[in-house]
């Protein structure tokens, strides 16, 4: 299996592919360029020399100034060295050609030149070991009846072809560095770039449960990075706030197994200390289901909570009137209510899809609750009400205001506003827990507020 390459790796392989081809077309363009530039020099010579030959020419009215037109020719050409040129009248007759006209050859037997025609392309020919560049062109005389004849020229090009040799050779040894040297500075530059990345896994590999508080900077994080930093650092939080939640939850669950299985042996203990009647073994054993009873719900409440974050609560649906759950707890509740001098009050109506048993369970720990903290003389209420898609029920008691910051840890595990841990006459500190799971299992969610001396939960439902 091949391993996949680092991305610093393939950064700088994509940089110094793209650069390597940018080089080579500029390369290309470079040495087309140059090569251009010395073509159109020798053309410009040929149309110089042209000029003149034809100028010459045309003042030629018999074959005697043809013939004296050549003697001219031969004087005006005299110093242009690398530079031969022959004049024909036809295929026979020569009018004039340089010492080195037989070079000519090549050109003047591969084209043949209409009487119409202008100045041929330019053609490449080697002859002799050396290289030549040469045209073929017309020029006219005042001859009557007379043909224009055939010119035909020609320039020695090795020098031009040396030059560029060597500048062909200097310029892709300069490209060949390039790409050698942008291949090095985007390596250089990719692992720079990634130097954030690398960051966070330094980071990541020191993160424990003991050691969450690292972040990253972002003010050092490149712009492309800082979503990336963000989520991580968030994560981070999150990590952190759930470790530290964690510990305080498996602290208090020691707290309360502790509690119940102290009392048990400290009851057993003094049982056994000395012979007892049948009436106060059986007094020692009534206390200590009492302590069995309690540890019984406390692990059901563990189960449930830990078949909730799994995803694992088995759920009846069907149409659940809110209302009814609601009065049918009031009885349940109401010997207590009136014990404890609490009224209890509801309005509204509302049906929701769901499991009525799990429902129940939510709405009676809101208002076992709330009756619980609400004072002597005060009234529990609850009001359904439907809102577009949505069912709210709240449930609110007034009472002493709970703290603000107290507010986002109400519904975690084992939480208590009151810090003491002797709550005999409470719960274990699961029904919100609980109230919030099967809540959110429905699809819904639940908030608190407190303020003006009132408490109030309020949950949010779909609507049937």
């Amino acid at each position: 299996m091949i391993s996949p390459k680092s991305i610093t790796l393939r950064l700088a392989l994509f940089f110094s592919s793209a650069s390597t081809v940018v080089l080579l077309a500029i390369g290309y363009w470079i040495g087309a360029m140059v090569e251009t530039h010395f073509e159109e020099q020798d053309l410009h010579e040929f149309e110089g020399k042209l000029t003149l030959i034809r100028h010459v020419l045309s003042k030629a009215q018999s074959p005697d100034d043809l013939t004296n037109a050549a003697q001219r020719l031969e004087e005006a050409l005299v110093g242009h060295h690398g530079l031969a040129v022959a004049i024909a009248a036809g295929k026979q007759q020569t009018l004039f050609a340089t010492p080195d006209a037989a070079l000519l050859a090549p050109l003047l037997g591969a084209q043949a030149m209409p009487a119409s025609a202008g100045p041929s392309r330019p053609a490449v020919w080697s002859w002799e070991g050396r290289t030549y560049r040469g045209l073929l062109a017309t020029a006219p005389t005042s001859m009557p009846q007379g043909a224009p004849v055939t010119v035909a020229l020609a320039l020695d090009i090795g020098h031009h072809l040396e030059f560029l040799e060597a500048f062909r050779k200097r310029l892709w040894l300069a490209i060949v560095v390039c790409i050698l040297l942008t291949a090095l500075f985007g390596w250089v530059a990719a692992r720079r770039g990634l130097a954030p990345v690398r960051d966070m896994a330094r980071i990541a590999h020191g993160i424990s449960a003991s050691r969450l508080e690292n972040r990253l900077p972002l003010d050092a994080v490149p712009e492309e990075l800082t979503q990336l930093a963000t989520a991580f650092n968030e994560m981070l939080g999150r990590l952190e706030d759930s470790f530290r939640r964690l510990s305080d939850f498996s602290s208090d669950l020691a707290h309360e197994l502790r509690t119940p299985i102290s009392n048990l042996m400290t009851q057993t203990q003094v049982a056994l200390s000395k012979a007892r009647s049948a009436d106060e073994y059986r007094e020692v054993l009534y206390s200590n289901l009492e302590e069995y009873d309690r540890l019984a719900r406390m692990i059901g409440d563990m189960l449930f909570l830990a078949k909730a974050d799994n995803g694992l609560l088995v759920q009846r649906r069907g149409p659940v009137s809110l209302a009814e759950e609601v009065r049918q707890l009031f009885e349940f509740y109401e010997a207590w209510s009136d014990e404890l001098g609490v009224g209890l009050d509801s309005a509204g109506e509302g049906i929701v899809p769901g499991d009525r048993l799990m429902l129940r369970r939510a709405i009676s720990n809101l208002l076992s609750n709330a009756i619980r903290h609400a004072p002597r003389g005060g009234s529990v209420r609850v009001r359904i009400e439907r809102s577009g898609q949505e069912v709210r029920l709240s449930v609110e008691n007034p009472g002493e205001p709970i703290p603000p910051e107290h507010l986002p840890r109400l519904f975690d595990r084992f939480y208590q506003v009151d810090a003491s841990r002797h709550r005999s006459h409470e719960g274990a500190g699961l029904g919100l827990a609980i109230t919030q799971s099967i809540i959110e299992a429905h699809g819904g969610r639940i908030a608190v507020t407190s303020t003006d001396g009132v408490t109030r939960f309020e949950a949010i439902f779909p609507a049937g």
